[in-house]
């Protein structure tokens, strides 16, 4: 896989971003995030995953140089695809752990918020969801997982002014469980793997499914009609115009 290094340590699978320096989320990406995670999810020597990033980045969140070229029918799957990885994730029956090593933006918070836990490296990160800025129409299904974890109040407000905060706002507000020194990041995710684990795994499987009947529900329901609305304003003029400036920041910063 092009996107992902995996090791496994003591029957948990260690998942790490691997795509460019901050771990932005392409086609690929998400293709290998799907197959890895069914397969973890089918082998019973596996008992739970940690997904982590790069030092300064978990993931940047989507690879908005890469989509800004995609044709319609391109950028339609990809949606399509996205949506239905964060599916995947929620419905992933084994623990799920994020360690978050830095900033973790849009699409990087996505993927964080499909976890069981959450652990974020301190330092000057950002975490958060700040699609309407962009231009990109939030899909329900995004705005349900993220209102699990801090309210439909919060999530509401935070979503409409594309809030993005630093680790110990998201501390207090429940986005993220704890804060951790960037060296000691993963020793922290990896002894609440073992607090996890530790248990009966039908017992823990089968709670968490059922604790998240309701978000499972709102996951699971026909995403066809807020998805067209977000494809018809991919293409608006003024969402081009903020992505065009967007990706010739991205890129200038690349020199």
């Amino acid at each position: 896989m092009n996107t992902l290094k995996i090791t496994v340590q003591d029957a948990v699978a260690i998942i790490s971003l691997d795509h460019g320096n901050s771990n932005a989320i392409n086609g690929e990406m998400i293709i290998d995030l799907k197959k890895i995670f069914k397969n973890i999810e089918a082998d019973e020597t596996v008992r739970g995953v940690i997904l982590t990033g790069k030092h300064g980045f978990f993931s940047s969140g989507l690879d908005l140089i890469e989509l800004y070229d995609y044709n319609e029918e391109q950028i339609k799957d990809f949606w399509v695809q996205f949506l239905d990885l964060v599916k995947s994730l929620a419905l992933f029956k084994k623990p799920l752990i994020s360690a978050i090593s830095g900033h973790s933006p849009a699409g990087g918070c996505v993927l964080a918020v499909c976890s069981d836990y959450r652990v974020m490296a301190q330092g000057k990160y950002i975490i958060g969801l700040n699609e309407v800025p962009v231009g990109i129409i939030v899909p329900n299904s995004i705005f349900e997982i993220y209102a699990f974890w801090i309210g439909k109040r919060k999530a509401y407000q935070n979503l409409l002014e594309g809030k993005l905060m630093g680790a110990d706002e998201a501390l207090s507000i429940g986005l993220i469980d704890e804060v951790a020194p960037i060296e000691s990041l993963m020793t922290v995710a990896l002894n609440k793997m073992k607090t996890y684990i530790s248990f009966d795994s039908t017992t823990w499987q089968e709670s968490k499914l059922n604790l998240r009947q309701d978000l499972i529900a709102s996951l699971s329901a026909d995403q066809t009609p807020s998805l067209e609305k977000m494809l018809k304003q991919w293409w608006a003029p003024s969402t081009r115009s903020v992505l065009n400036t967007i990706i010739k920041n991205l890129q200038a910063k690349k020199k």
